[in-house]
């Protein structure tokens, strides 16, 4: 199998499956560790294993959209979040991870964490009942951080709106002393600047797009290693990598496509690796191309 060293030992014997299977396995989730990644992930298990006090800190990360901030937090809640039954067979669900409402609504702020919860709820009910509703099931389900992804959608409606809904996390922070976690654009620092307090509990780090250096060129190395080609593509070399860079933007999420479109026309003609001829060949997944020449 030395032939294939280029590939990752448990990723090796996917080579054996069909073009068709190994195309589908491409299409399913991987977690592929980076600094920026792990720092973040440490920072979460700070804040999840921080003993409850009166004043709990939080954070905020925020990056461009696709850069990879939601699939961070799907790492933590793989580690930290699955829920379980304890030792008084009592169900815990350590990390909820709810989406913000399309819209700042303290009434949808709090169904979207019932709905989070798996809790019946009434839409009826006033705000009132559907608070106590959610912080009646944070404790009964030994809740210890919320993760709030999209907050940049809080922007969306009025100034008191808004100043309502920061209230409401601000309240559920406070009561239940839990850390909280926005994820988001950068705008959604935005959120922030209502409240001087709201300020000073949430730490802000940034997820920025890769610039190209030796670390974009590990990355490209990691992604090379999880892609079920026969043969080695050496993405990581200087001419490959300033190609994938120019067309991804050194958006995460955009060059996760761009190497698995890639991957599926190298198993499909049997090429079997990725080269600069068919790299320069998917230029038009150059992020929001499409979308400028069909308004131009």
């Amino acid at each position: 199998m030395s032939e294939h060293a280029h590939l990752l030992p448990d990723f090796r014997p996917v080579l054996q499956l069909s073009d068709r299977e190994r195309i589908l396995f491409m299409g399913e989730p991987r977690w592929i560790g980076y600094g920026t990644a792990h720092n973040i992930l440490e920072n979460l298990g700070y804040l999840f294993d921080m003993p409850k006090r009166p004043r709990m800190q939080n954070l905020l990360i925020v990056g461009d959209s696709n850069n990879g901030k939601t699939t961070i937090v799907r790492q933590f809640m793989k580690t930290h979040g699955e829920g379980y039954v304890n030792e008084n067979a009592d169900p815990v669900r350590p990390v909820i991870l709810a989406e913000a409402p399309a819209s700042a609504d303290e009434k949808d702020f709090y169904i979207a964490l019932l709905d989070r919860l798996w809790m019946p709820y009434r839409t009826t009910d006033s705000k009132v009942s559907l608070r106590y509703q959610v912080f009646h099931s944070f404790r009964e389900l030994n809740v210890r951080m919320l993760i709030i992804d999209e907050i940049h959608s809080l922007l969306t409606g009025s100034a008191i709106k808004q100043r309502e809904v920061m209230n409401a996390i601000k309240a559920l922070c406070n009561e239940l002393a839990i850390p909280v976690v926005g994820v988001g654009t950068p705008d959604a620092v935005r959120v922030l600047h209502h409240d001087p307090q709201h300020a000073s509990r949430f730490d802000v780090v940034k997820l920025n797009l890769w610039k190209l250096n030796p670390d974009f060129q590990r990355l490209l190395k990691a992604f090379e290693a999880i892609l079920p080609l026969k043969r080695a593509s050496e993405l990581y070399k200087a001419d490959k990598a300033q190609l994938i860079h120019s067309i991804s933007g050194g958006n995460t999420g955009d060059i996760h496509r761009l190497l698995v479109e890639c991957a599926k026309e190298a198993i499909v003609s049997g090429k079997e690796h990725i080269d600069r001829e068919l790299i320069e060949s998917k230029s038009w997944l150059r992020p929001t191309r499409g979308i400028r020449e069909l308004m131009g």
